[in-house]
């Protein structure tokens, strides 16, 4: 289907929308030098009146592009610095680029031409609240993951740093992560636990997702919201019944205890993983190789395993993840032999302000995106199996 042809907006439509893009970038960097409202009202004046001017000289896109990019380039730096320079020149490449985006028209050329201009308003608002909620979600952790590499004892960015001076960066608080006992020992201790919780939740989850899979179980429903309850019910209710529970059977403070405690938050992640790899799977297949003669074992490692393991191995990683991040969990049923990492974390906030803790949410932060990474590729391969997307 051909594109609908490009055509010119009214400067007065071009700048309304380029002032309210400028009043929001302006309100994070007014409320950033305790001027939220300024910010605001410079923000949008300074895009409006770019917005106005640039949409009749719309045959001049490149070199005004380049003269707004060097505009706020020099002004963040006469105003912050070379850090300053650096985001006042990323928000004027935007910025040029917004405005003449919003001049031509751009931003209808791959949108079906029937569409009203309030469905058009949705179509962008819609992207607009899902990306503002990504960046309030991602922004903790990249503030977090330069502020590891500070060559001081402080949890804020030094004035060296600021400058993007080398001295004010060091990897001192991750030699201090390699080095220190106590947060070896807290490692250690995620590592035998982990991966031990991981294989009973995948054992038991996927068996539960099978049976409760069959039409002819009875309380099906019930089940599976007995089940999966841990991730409903709130955790610190969680961890004090399994205190309770633990202390009574002489198992509170044991490390057989604290893996079946990991096991129990993570079961439900594989169940529901694992559900919902099964809502694709061919059950005549099982049938089939029923009638050729192989036993149940034979035909779940042969026949059913190998199509489900994408949301096994999902459901694994999910389980894995909860328990070397749990916390709440292991202080309760734990003892100081079993002080895994978050716990030293909590430890190091607590107690000592240790920023090593900085260090190592960078590494879990690292690791976390692996493991996601991996999360998303399974997804992928198991909608393929199943037919849910191209090859």
């Amino acid at each position: 289907m051909a594109l609908t042809p490009v055509t010119n907006q009214t400067p007065g439509f071009t700048a309304a929308v380029a002032a309210g893009a400028g009043a929001f970038f302006g309100l994070f960097v007014g409320t950033a030098q305790a001027t939220g409202l300024i910010g605001i009202l410079v923000g949008g004046a300074i895009l409006g009146v770019l917005g106005f001017v640039f949409a009749g000289m719309t045959d001049k896109e490149k070199p005004l592009r380049w003269a707004t990019f060097a505009l706020f380039l020099v002004l963040g730096y006469l105003f912050g610095g070379l850090p300053a320079a650096v985001v006042g020149g990323l928000f004027g490449w935007f910025a040029g680029w917004f405005i003449f985006w919003l001049a031509t028209s751009r931003y209808r050329a791959h949108l079906p031409p029937y569409l009203t201009p309030g469905q058009v308003l949705w179509h962008y608002s819609f992207r607009v609240i899902c990306g503002v909620i990504f960046v309030f979600l991602i922004t903790p952790i990249l503030v977090v993951m330069p502020l590891s590499f500070n060559a001081e004892n402080f949890f804020t960015f030094t004035p060296e740093m600021l400058r993007f001076d080398p001295a004010g960066y060091s990897l001192k608080h991750y030699k201090d992560f390699f080095s220190n006992d106590d947060w070896q020992q807290a490692l250690w201790n995620s590592i035998k636990i982990a991966p031990m919780a991981t294989i009973l939740s995948v054992s038991f989850g996927t068996l539960a997702a099978i049976g409760l899979s069959q039409p002819h179980v009875p309380f099906r429903r019930a089940i599976m919201a007995i089940l999966i309850s841990p991730m409903i019910v709130p955790l610190i209710i969680s961890a004090a019944g399994m205190y309770f529970f633990y202390s009574r059977i002489g198992m509170q403070g044991t490390y057989f205890g604290v893996v079946l405690a990991h096991a129990a938050l993570g079961i439900p992640f594989v169940i529901i993983t694992v559900t919902a790899t099964l809502v694709g799977f061919d059950r005549s297949l099982t049938r089939a190789a029923a009638n050729m003669g192989a036993d149940p074992v034979t035909t779940f490692f042969r026949v059913q395993m190998p199509l489900i393991l994408p949301g096994v191995i999902s459901g694994g990683l999910f389980a894995f993840i909860t328990s070397f991040d749990e916390v709440v969990v292991v202080l309760f049923v734990g003892s100081a032999g079993q002080k895994t990492l978050p716990w030293q974390m909590f430890t190091g906030l607590r107690e000592q302000i240790s920023p090593t803790i900085l260090a190592v949410a960078t590494i879990l932060v690292g690791i976390s995106i692996c493991l996601l990474t991996v999360l998303e590729l399974l997804r992928r391969r198991s909608e393929r199996l199943r037919g849910m997307s191209p090859g």
